[in-house]
């Protein structure tokens, strides 16, 4: 589905608008919520959060991008390093990747065992079902992105000098995994996707139409009374539920 420039930043205020509500409702209500965005290299992941959190109050927003873990981190509880971040009451909180970490890069460059992998795919339902227990809502995205996309993206990051600083040495193999990436995803879907976490997947070739099918999502899970009846209903031609 195609925009034009204009329709795009009539509907992206009008959604930020609706997110200052959203979390005025969070503050008074004391809620908490989580937002976990994964996804391919270059599949928009900045870009969307950065839409998301642009006109909210910074004191009850964070984002969490973690680094590479220290030797203290590999020596801890795998969930560990997360646990310190996420929210409290009043908060929203936005992972541009999270502790499925472990499900795809980790699990594609080879920086976990087999056994690791296998106890974090068999506990991370048990561990995030706890948190909405104690009163964390809990939204997963996987940002997809076709393969030719991807490759235009990448070299943009490598020939534009704003852009330099997002190349890693794990971007620069992502074409070369593009099918382990695959399977890798395809399995973490299968093996984590339930009913109290779902995963909801996005097509993002088209960051516009992304970024804006996104907040609507948020939008339409996340209850709150003076939500606007303007807002349109996500397109499910661009994210959907994992078990759709």
């Amino acid at each position: 589905m195609s925009i034009t420039q204009e329709e795009y930043k009539s509907e992206l205020r009008e959604l930020q608008i609706e997110l200052v509500k959203l979390q005025r409702d969070i503050i008074s209500y004391d809620r908490k919520i989580l937002i976990i965005f994964e996804g391919r290299d270059a599949a928009g992941k900045d870009g969307t959060i950065k839409r998301i959190i642009q006109h909210l109050s910074p004191r009850e927003t964070r984002v969490v991008a973690l680094g590479k873990p220290s030797d203290k981190d590999r020596s801890s509880w795998y969930f560990q390093r997360y646990v310190g971040h996420l929210p409290s009451a009043q908060e929203m909180v936005l992972m541009n990747r999270s502790w499925y970490n472990r499900a795809g890069v980790e699990r594609v460059m080879g920086f976990c065992s087999h056994s690791e992998y296998e106890d974090f795919i068999n506990t991370v339902i048990t561990f995030e079902q706890m948190l909405v227990k104690s009163g964390i809502q809990i939204l997963k995205y996987y940002l997809d992105i076709s393969k030719d996309e991807q490759a235009k993206r990448l070299e943009e990051r490598r020939t534009d000098p704003l852009k330099q600083w997002k190349i890693s040495p794990i971007d620069e193999v992502a074409i070369e995994h593009w099918d382990d990436y695959t399977a890798a995803k395809n399995e973490m879907f299968k093996r984590t996707d339930n009913p109290v976490t779902p995963w909801y997947i996005v097509r993002t070739d088209s960051k516009k139409t992304a970024r804006l099918n996104v907040i609507r999502h948020i939008m339409a899970s996340v209850d709150y009374p003076d939500g606007g009846p303007r807002i349109k209903a996500p397109d499910e031609n661009v994210i959907f539920s994992y078990c759709r």
